[in-house]
């Protein structure tokens, strides 16, 4: 078991466990596509939603990563196209548990390293599988292989580390 001390803006001084092994012994049901490295060189979040916690997490988990200091960036998402809400927003819909700030890509990121917060995964899973309703509509509405029908569904679900390059 080892301790992660935490040292960015939102939350100096938190520190948590992990206490399974790096990408394993995920719950029953939740199989993330994609491993937040993967998600980090596709182009997630505008590029904006790492760049202040690099520190947390393995170095190489940026190599190659689609970052954007400054502000959020759509180019800068695989689908270039912007597929997320503020922040703020989040925080009013009451998607933001305290130990995770930065909601459920922060929660994802710590949950992979091996963090298990019970109650807490289970509704981020919940919320993970909910978005599979985007994949049915997809599936739907698009010729297979054309990954540019429906781009903004499917950064939404790049997003969540589901790969619809695959459908």
């Amino acid at each position: 078991m080892r301790t992660i001390h935490v040292n960015d803006t939102m939350q100096h001084g938190y520190s948590y466990r992990l206490t399974a092994p790096e990408g394993e012994n995920f719950d029953e049901g939740f199989e993330p596509e994609l491993t937040p490295k993967q998600m980090l060189a596709l182009g997630v979040f505008g590029g904006k939603y790492m760049t202040d916690t690099r520190g947390e997490f393995p170095a190489d988990w940026f190599d190659g990563a689609k970052l954007s200091p400054e502000r959020r960036d759509p180019m800068m998402n695989f689908f270039r196209i912007d597929a997320s809400q503020k922040l703020s927003a989040w925080r009013e819909k009451g998607w933001i548990f305290e130990d995770d700030p930065r909601g459920w890509f922060q929660w994802y990121c710590r949950y992979f390293l091996g963090r298990r917060i019970a109650g807490e995964d289970q509704r981020q899973i919940g919320r993970w599988k909910a978005m599979r309703r985007h994949i049915a509509q997809i599936r739907q509405n698009c010729e297979r292989g054309d990954i540019f029908c429906r781009p903004r569904q499917r950064q939404v679900l790049l997003h969540w580390a589901y790969d619809s390059r695959k459908f």
